[in-house]
């Protein structure tokens, strides 16, 4: 579904990725990780059109590479960045149906199916989307991602700073959506989770691809692990 072929991204003079491939097949949960610096935020920021990169970027059998943020969205790719991103002053309600790809035509999921996915945000309906905490906002914008029918979503580091018992939810729910068959490109600095949850796994090392396999094979691995995950 989604194929990343020699890519390469600067900021200024400094050569951040340096010849990045990677592949996420339908329905996959594939996990991109790494320390902090090592890329993998502009890797995903690189295939949505939000960096300037050179390399092929195929997606449903389309390239991508070079197209405007939007277009990319309209094609069914969806992006959760790492701030979240929500607008504060609009409610949940609000912030749910600006996510929608189109008001004419609905798509595979419904507000009615985010509340179901977490019933807080139900609670919340009417709330500004700024009183809600840290963990309510992470789940709150991954909904309305869900709300642009997207075959393939990327996410961004979306335990970070979260409660334990949020960072269950957030799992659970990253795991409920591969099961209605939308692949999922993670990026994530929790390990355990990662392991629990891809099918595959890529590991970035100073803006390259080091190591791709199963969970098993990662956990088999203790060089690389040392090497470039553990702190």
């Amino acid at each position: 579904m989604l194929e990343v072929d020699g890519l390469h991204a600067w900021y200024g003079k400094s050569h951040i990725l340096q010849g990045v491939s990677l592949a996420v097949g339908e329905g996959e949960i594939v996990s991109l990780l790494g320390r902090n610096g090592a890329g993998r935020s502009t890797t995903i920021k690189a295939i949505m059109g939000e960096v300037r990169a050179v390399g092929a970027i195929v997606f449903k059998g389309e390239r991508i590479d070079g197209r405007k943020p939007h277009e990319i969205a309209r094609m069914g790719l969806g992006y959760v960045p790492e701030d979240r991103a929500i607008f504060p002053a609009l409610t949940v309600r609000e912030n749910l149906l600006l996510g929608m790809k189109s008001v004419r035509q609905a798509g595979r999921w419904s507000q009615e199916d985010m509340y179901a996915l977490f019933p807080i945000l139900r609670e919340r309906a009417d709330a500004p989307g700024g009183v809600l905490s840290g963990g309510e906002q992470q789940m709150l914008t991954i909904c309305r991602t869900l709300m642009g029918d997207p075959d393939l979503i990327m996410v961004d580091e979306p335990t970070e700073g979260l409660a334990p018992k949020m960072v269950d939810l957030v799992r659970g729910l990253l795991e409920n959506i591969a099961r209605r068959g939308i692949a999922i490109l993670l990026v994530e600095q929790k390990l355990t989770i990662a392991l629990a949850i891809s099918h595959r796994l890529y590991v970035m090392g100073h803006g390259r691809i080091v190591f791709e396999g199963t969970p098993q094979d990662l956990r088999a691995d203790d060089g690389v692990r040392r090497e470039w995950l553990e702190v």
